[in-house]
């Protein structure tokens, strides 16, 4: 009789935590629906403002998903072998030995997986590296702690300038109120048409760095001494932001990227008012003994040219 008490007491324990369980689930899911909208701002991709960055999106949530069949599979047979099979139930372990047939599954199932998003995001890939037939080729020189940029060929060659940081120091150090546009200021931004294919070649004067713009799906490492190229074609007019994402020194959070994309018109103004000021503005002098520039220059060429 004692023991019948006992095991009804483990069963109501049992059913307790269940329940229990079940409504800290709801409450969960609940407030993660009605926090979507900050999802999509807080913790998404940036809303993408180019072809490659809207096919980015795409394989991103498809990868999602699949990543969330198969969280739901295994923690789902999991947590039912868990509760079902609990020792407050009477259950008695399974003896058995090791099954040849569950490990070959267990290994081929995941191995097929793999290769289909593989399969799936190489063309992707190869995209992102046709840098061919590009309207407009910028070089692109991370620096500690800057950015350097060139237009080598298209509308606007020959333009070249420094892209710095512009938030005052006292923001930096917490003396002044922090402005919306915290780290993201520069005194240049990096100008370009809109769908207009745009080649960036990408090097470092220094250390590695990384020019990112989530906006328009480039990442693309900038390593001394090598040239990485990528593209993009902005879509959408508007003004884009992004940063130094490989670690580059004390000063790496202060070299943000503005990228900004505007009509044919005003590239076309904006590119005037640039050559008109080289002449008698010269923002991009270099130390001709640190040049990476002109032996950049030099190196892409005899690579098939830029």
């Amino acid at each position: 009789m004692n023991k019948f008490l006992q095991f009804k007491s483990l069963n109501k324990t049992s059913s307790s935590i269940l329940k229990t369980t079940l409504l800290s689930l709801s409450i969960f899911f609940s407030n993660t629906l009605f926090a979507a909208n900050d999802l999509t701002t807080k913790y998404n991709l940036r809303e993408p403002a180019s072809v490659m960055a809207a096919d980015l999106h795409i394989v991103h949530w498809v990868l999602m998903g699949i990543c969330l069949v198969i969280f739901v599979v295994v923690f789902g047979f999991m947590f039912y072998s868990i509760y079902a099979h609990r020792k407050s139930k009477g259950f008695k372990p399974a003896d058995f030995h090791e099954s040849t047939t569950i490990e070959i599954a267990w290994t081929a199932i995941p191995l097929l997986i793999v290769i289909g998003i593989g399969i799936y995001a190489t063309p992707l890939v190869m995209a992102q590296k046709d840098t061919t037939n590009a309207d407009i080729t910028i070089k692109v020189t991370g620096y500690q702690w800057k950015w350097g940029y060139e237009y080598l060929r298209g509308e606007g060659e020959g333009i070249k300038f420094y892209q710095t940081l512009v938030t005052p120091y006292d923001q930096r150090i917490n003396k002044s109120p922090k402005t919306n546009n915290y780290l993201v200021e520069v005194d240049n931004a990096l100008v370009v048409p809109v769908d207009k294919k745009v080649r960036v070649v990408i090097t470092a004067n220094d250390v590695i760095h990384a020019w990112s713009v989530p906006a328009v799906g480039v990442k693309q490492d900038a390593i001394p001494g090598f040239v990485r190229d990528s593209w993009f074609k902005a879509t959408k007019i508007g003004t884009y932001t992004g940063q130094c994402s490989e670690l580059c020194g004390k000063d790496h959070a202060f070299m943000p990227i503005t990228l900004k994309v505007v009509s044919a018109d005003d590239y076309s103004s904006w590119v005037s008012t640039q050559k008109d000021g080289i002449a008698s503005n010269e923002v991009y002098n270099i130390d001709p003994k640190n040049d990476v520039l002109s032996k950049l220059s030099t190196d892409v060429d005899q690579q098939g040219g830029l």
